[in-house]
């Protein structure tokens, strides 16, 4: 394809390489950034994902010889061969990633005739030949200790070894299971940990794309497309979290969320009509249990047609939902990109008459079939018909509606998937389906979450089925059709860790399950996983019997409204954590390895997961199980979250889990801020912040960095928050507090501060700013309150 190398020039940070039968280009984007680039389909340089790319300046050396071409940045080091080979080093010398100089070879599938091949699929087996035609495949040698992750929310394991993945978003109604190669989401985004040093690859085009991570032979794993230009990004650490910091440099990191969104949330397909919406509504205040969030599925509109209401179901919208907000529910709305073939209607009409349609290829506005029948596809791709896309929110957004849930963005179709040649105007350039597909469900939360921008001025809330890497800047996800199956329950941690490794900080499931009949002990397992989940959503289909805590049993009620309540103490936690992601692109669901990458034991720990850095959560994921193997990560001591138990880390232990009970540690050394509980956010003004303090027996000292803001306004990007920064050490017979409020600049704040301190220490006195003050002790918790403190010491 390449050839040998004829000569090179460098150009700034870019250097031109001309080979025998094509040209490639390699950029240094940073020390630990490079982009390699070859226009095998067009010259120009563009991506979807990455729409604001800034430069590092970066002092790098390029070399050649009678072999190759080298290239030094203060990270890596590069030799370029002939053919495009790539081989990257560490700085040491350290080879991190060759490129494999051997030929494709599947590994034998023994016994295929015609004839064998021919019987089977009729009855109805699947073969897929490995050697599938790709406009380039790269090829990397796989050395044994290799394990592999991200890729968004694809099935299976953790360690994505030995799989093979297609991106080409997907609406798929059958359950999901390990062998799936596409859902609803394209990321072609992986990290590769090896001998304790990470890197990642991004493949940034948006055709139908391959990852074989050496399922077809166990030599090389490799990544090719069907189409478009060799276009890819690798990402160095050396560690899992600097990969991730790096890769959402690139695409972008999750805006920080309004508060209530971190709330617990309820849906169904559907709350309809409105008696039983308000119903919904009226159980959660009456049984004290925390809800923030209703949905309307797709029978809230009138036909199917979206930006409308149907008037029999929903007399009068705007009451409807100002009622609702009075009693604290924000109501999320279903929108569907398909747009009814309807003359009269406004929204037909317009894309009608503006040309806003995909078209085939002799320019007519293509049709296909979704829930209203015969419909249109908005053009995404074109910017004009995403700013008129965002417009429309206005309308939903008058009635109160408070987010959008944009589905069925695959986009999905009833009559056969869309033509490759169905027809996108890209802002002039225009493209065909092949291309397009991967990106539309991106394009569309674009211009949902720019609409609600313009229109609500508030940071609005989106959740999206489909997306494309870089989704993360506009949307929040969730990983689509599940069914409330245990092994939906036991999937999705791998699938949530694997999102959130992949740039998706904002994320979750339908908890309970959507499809099939949700069992009691199914749901109390799942809500237990949901309380520190992201998104926390419990969702279920028509088809499927009633899901809400209430619906089952007493006890199954009770559990419910115990995590959910939990959920609620912890929102302050979250939101610190959402506030750091802006900083550091960290989600806040992660696989155990990003902290303790040195520990072996981490790398595949499938049914394990941490919320943030504190909080270690072993659920429950497997019927009729009452204990459970939960392992402690080395490199820090855990507390039991019901116990206080303390335990070393760098261990096995059993613990027994009866039902309402998920298994929950805390890492030794750790401050968790809690509010009191409330029916929903907003309910109670927060004048005191409570800190629970998880002291460590080695440590002399920890620190805790707490933000605060209107909850809702982008008004913190002008630096409308406030910044509290608690400081503990510890010495052998004493404790000092330092509370220092090191940014003020948000109207409200603290009048004080509750603390809980879980230590052995049995002190005589507390003194705060040097005055004696009350507390009390109970087993081994130091409680205490302070008012207008700036230090307290406890001996």
């Amino acid at each position: 394809m390449f050839g040998k190398i004829q000569n090179y020039n460098l150009k700034e940070n870019k250097l031109e390489i001309t080979f025998e039968h094509n040209t490639a280009f390699i950029e240094i984007i940073s020390a630990s950034i490079i982009n390699f680039f070859a226009p095998l389909k067009q010259a120009n340089h563009s991506s979807t994902a990455i729409e604001d790319i800034k430069l590092q300046e970066t002092k790098f050396e390029v070399k050649k010889d009678d072999f190759k071409l080298t290239i030094c940045t203060e990270k890596l080091k590069l030799n370029v061969f002939d053919n495009f080979k790539v081989d990257i080093y560490d700085i040491d010398g350290n080879i991190l990633c060759e490129d494999y100089r051997g030929e494709r070879a599947p590994f034998v599938k023994r016994g295929v005739t015609p004839k064998s091949l021919e019987l089977a699929l009729k009855e109805g087996h699947k073969f897929n030949s490995e050697l599938g035609e790709y406009k380039f495949n790269v090829l990397k040698k796989l050395d044994d200790n290799t394990f592999f992750y991200g890729f968004g929310e694809k099935t299976g394991h953790l360690n994505k070894k030995g799989y093979h993945y297609k991106m080409w978003n997907t609406d798929s109604a059958a359950p999901h299971v390990e062998s799936f190669e596409m859902l609803y989401k394209s990321i072609p985004f992986f990290i590769t940990l090896k001998d304790s040093k990470a890197f990642g690859v991004f493949l940034d085009n948006t055709f139908e794309s391959h990852f074989d991570m050496g399922k077809e032979n166990s030599n090389y794993y490799s990544f090719g497309a069907v189409d478009g230009n060799l276009d890819y990004y690798f990402i160095y650490g050396p560690s899992v979290k600097e990969v991730i910091k790096n890769y959402t440099y690139l695409t972008g990191r999750t805006p920080l969320p309004q508060l209530w969104t971190l709330g617990y949330q309820q849906c169904r397909w559907s709350y309809t009509p409105e008696e039983r919406l308000m119903e919904v509504a009226k159980n959660f205040r009456e049984r004290d249990i925390p809800c923030d969030t209703l949905y309307l599925d797709i029978d809230y509109m009138d036909g199917y047609r979206v930006f409308t209401w149907d008037r029999d179901k929903f007399n009068n919208p705007k009451n409807t939902l100002a009622q609702l907000k009075e009693n604290g529910f924000k109501v999320v709305t279903i929108i569907d990109p398909g747009v009814k073939k309807d003359k009269g209607y406004k929204i037909y009409d317009e894309g009608i008459e503006n040309n806003y349609f995909a078209t085939d290829k002799d320019g007519v506005p293509y049709i296909n079939e979704v829930w209203p029948g015969a419909s249109l596809y908005p053009d995404f791709t074109n910017s004009k018909v995403r700013s008129w896309w965002g417009d429309n929110q206005k309308i939903i957004a008058d009635y109160g509606v408070s987010g959008i849930w944009n589905d069925m963005n695959e986009p999905a179709s009833f009559k056969g998937p869309l033509p490759d040649d169905v027809m996108f105007d890209n802002d002039g350039n225009k493209i065909s389906h092949k291309e397009a597909h991967n990106v539309y469900g991106h394009y569309m939360s674009k211009a949902t979450y720019e609409g609600l921008k313009k229109h609500t001025n508030k940071r609005p809330f989106v959740v999206t089925r489909a997306c494309y890497a870089g989704t993360q800047k506009y949307s929040t996800v969730w990983t689509g059709d599940n069914q409330s199956l245990w092994e939906h329950l036991r999937m999705s941690l791998p699938m949530l860790m694997n999102l959130g490794l992949s740039g998706f900080a904002f994320c979750g499931t339908d908890v309970g399950g959507f499809g099939f009949d949700c069992t009691p002990e199914l749901l109390s397992r799942w809500i237990q996983v949901g309380t520190f989940t992201p998104l926390f959503r419990n969702h279920s289909s028509i088809f499927t019997r009633d899901q809400e805590p209430w619906a089952f049993d007493k006890k199954t009620e009770d559990i419910c409204r115990k995590y959910i309540k939990l959920r609620y103490k912890l929102i302050p936690y979250f939101y610190d954590l959402f506030w750091k992601e802006q900083s550091d692109g960290l989600p806040i669901i992660r696989p155990l390895l990003v902290h303790y990458e040195k520990d072996l034991n981490t790398y595949e720990v499938n049914d394990e997961f941490l919320c943030g850095d504190s909080i270690l959560v072993a659920p429950i994921v497997e019927q009729g199980k009452t204990s459970r193997m939960v392992y402690l990560p080395e490199g820090n001591d855990w507390i039991d979250y019901w116990t206080k138990e303390y335990f070393s880390g760098g261990q096995f232990i059993i613990k027994k889990a009866p039902l309402d009970l998920c298994p929950v540690y805390i890492k030794a050394g750790s401050m968790l801020p809690n509010y009191p509980v409330q029916n929903y956010i907003g309910e109670k003004i927060i004048d005191e912040l409570t800190l629970n303090i998880y002291l460590s027996k080695n440590d002399k000292s920890i620190n805790y960095v707490h933000y605060q803001d209107d909850g809702e306004s982008f008004d913190y990007k002008n630096g409308a928050y406030n910044l509290y920064n608690i400081e503990v050490s510890k010495a052998a017979d004493s404790i000092k507090l330092k509370i220092d409020q090191t940014k003020n600049d948000y109207k409200n704040h603290y009048k004080g501060f509750d603390f809980n301190l879980f230590t052995d220490l049995k002190p005589s006195s507390i003194l705060a700013n040097s005055k004696p003050i009350k507390f009390t002790l109970s087993d081994d918790t130091i409680s205490f309150n302070v008012k207008n403190v700036s230090e307290v010491i406890i001996k």
